[in-house]
């Protein structure tokens, strides 16, 4: 053995020895569920202690300093108890991932995913499996959450497929949807969204200010191909050969199996897919009128408050339900419209350790929004941040690290960037740093760490996914599947942004790296 290979195997030595310990501590920690409701309570106690003290830190939506809100306070308990069948119900995963499960169920059980799945292992190289499966998770931000209830489960099939091991699969799928959440070719309805929070935050100090809605758009791009690399390196070198020993033992009626694709499979399955490609044209032919009910009232696509984007589980759900009952039943997987419902139930059961979980995550997201101790904590560290008065490539890195702490806590991108762009944004457009710049900065600090704080509302539905093929699968296991992806990324992508930057690459449109714009 060389020199480079004995050194090589004492570093994946020891990073496995650091590995190995996040997952047995992490495992260590109660099931998910009983972490929540604890943490739930801890909230309480938290609340009631910093209820009692005043803050200078001014909250930006209300412009007067922040309060932290006591929630064992006799009226707000009884709000809590009042509101929790509520919280629970309107908690935004839920309907995502109940709504989008009943038609991908029917899909797969039917054998129309299987299928679909075993045709791309025939055309793919197998050592482009896991970039080709990182970029179409990339992709998936296009359609919102679709990425959480379609494609990180389908990496888990795809690897398991291909003689790979699930958890793999799943993990380069989750770094792609999540720990890449701000890298995209396709523009998102993100893009506006942040862009509209940046402007405020901008003219605050020049009303003139005007920013387009994809001024991060050719960095975000550029972006993928360091997701992709970086996904690619870990999941391969890192990831899987870490999982060699970890024995598959899910129940195998669960197990999502790819047999042999038959004459009778390849017709279906060709029936099934010309069915889902129908779906796409009528759904185009009724987007593309301006004048369509499916636009906004601006007659815009891509904007939130457009139908179309409002409708993207109900249009997943329906995409793969029509086609995967087509294909069933020429593929003689379904019998009777019966057998179409028992596939619905089926998938329903899978979910149920889902659906506990989420209740208490519910709860919690609630209690610890309601308490103002996140609003806190963000405060606390941009004005910390702001006193350092570091020079800006070093406040830019600065701005990183603090955001992916602060999402560790606050998970809505947009939320955490309207408590912080107010101070951010004007502050370095003083150091003659432009919003475009900031802006794309604070989308790399939002993306790396999703990937590693049980507070993001999917990572439940993640450790659920895992469990499906390992069934001793815990919050440990899933960190510290993950934490390799969110320091590579943190470390890499902010390197890239500062590189990015020195070349003078567009930003975006009409983007500018300084302040005022030359």
């Amino acid at each position: 053995m060389s020199a480079d290979q004995k050194s090589a195997d004492t570093k994946n030595g020891l990073l496995n020895r650091i590995l190995n310990k996040v997952e047995v501590i992490g495992n260590k920690l109660p099931d998910p569920a009983v972490l929540f409701a604890a943490l739930l309570v801890i909230i309480w106690g938290l609340s009631l202690i910093f209820a009692q003290f005043s803050y200078s830190e001014i909250d930006p939506r209300s412009g007067a300093p922040v309060e932290v809100q006591n929630l064992l306070a006799p009226a707000a308990m009884a709000s809590f108890l009042a509101n929790m069948v509520t919280t629970f119900t309107s908690f935004a995963p839920l309907g995502v991932v109940l709504v989008a499960m009943l038609g991908i169920g029917v899909a797969e059980r039917s054998g129309f995913i299987n299928v679909g799945i075993k045709l791309l292992l025939n055309n793919t190289a197998k050592v482009l499996l896991t970039p080709i499966l990182i970029l179409v998770a990339i992709v998936s931000h296009t359609a919102v959450d679709a990425g959480y209830v379609l494609v990180i489960p389908l990496g888990g099939i795809i690897f398991y497929a291909a003689g790979r091991h699930p958890l793999a699969g799943i993990a380069a799928a989750f770094a792609g949807v999540s720990g890449g959440f701000s890298a995209n070719f396709v523009p998102s309805a993100i893009d506006p969204m942040l862009q509209g929070i940046t402007q405020e935050a901008a003219q605050l100090l020049d009303p003139s200010v005007m920013l387009n809605p994809l001024n991060n758009w050719y960095f975000t791009a550029a972006s993928s191909i360091v997701v992709v690399l970086v996904g690619w390196y870990l999941t391969d070198k890192v990831i899987e050969p870490r999982l060699k020993d970890v024995v598959v033992d899910g129940d195998p009626n669960e197990i999502p199996t790819i047999e042999e694709v038959t004459p009778r499979d390849r017709k279906a399955f060709n029936a099934g897919g010309l069915t889902m490609l129908l779906g796409v044209v009528l759904l185009a032919a009724a987007v593309w009128p301006e004048t369509s009910a499916m636009r906004s009232p601006e007659g815009e696509i891509a904007a939130f408050d457009a139908p179309l984007m409002q409708s993207i589980v109900p249009i997943i759900f329906l995409l793969f339900w029509v086609p995967g009952i087509v294909h069933g039943f020429i593929a003689g997987t379904f019998k009777e419209s019966k057998d179409v419902i028992v596939a619905m139930s089926k998938t329903m059961e899978t979910m149920a350790y889902y659906l506990v979980m989420a209740f208490f995550c519910a709860l919690f997201i609630k209690a610890f929004g309601d308490s103002n101790l996140g609003i806190l904590i963000a405060m606390k560290g941009a004005n910390f941040l702001q006193a350092l008065a570091v020079p800006g490539s070093v406040t830019l890195v600065g701005i990183v690290a603090l955001v992916a702490i602060i999402n560790l806590f606050v998970g809505s991108a947009s939320a955490k960037w309207l408590l912080i762009s107010p101070i951010f944004v004007p502050m370095l457009m003083q150091l003659g740093i432009s919003p475009d710049l900031t802006q794309a900065a604070y989308r790399v600090g939002d993306s790396v760490s999703n990937i590693v704080t049980p507070l993001l509302p999917y990572f439940p539905l993640v450790v659920v996914y895992c469990q499906r093929y390992v069934k001793g699968t815990g919050i440990g296991t899933l960190v510290s599947m993950m934490l390799p992806f969110s320091i590579a990324l943190g470390i890499i992508w902010t390197a890239f942004l500062l590189l990015y930057w020195a070349i003078g690459i567009p930003l975006g449109v009409q983007a500018n790296y300084v302040y005022p714009a030359l």
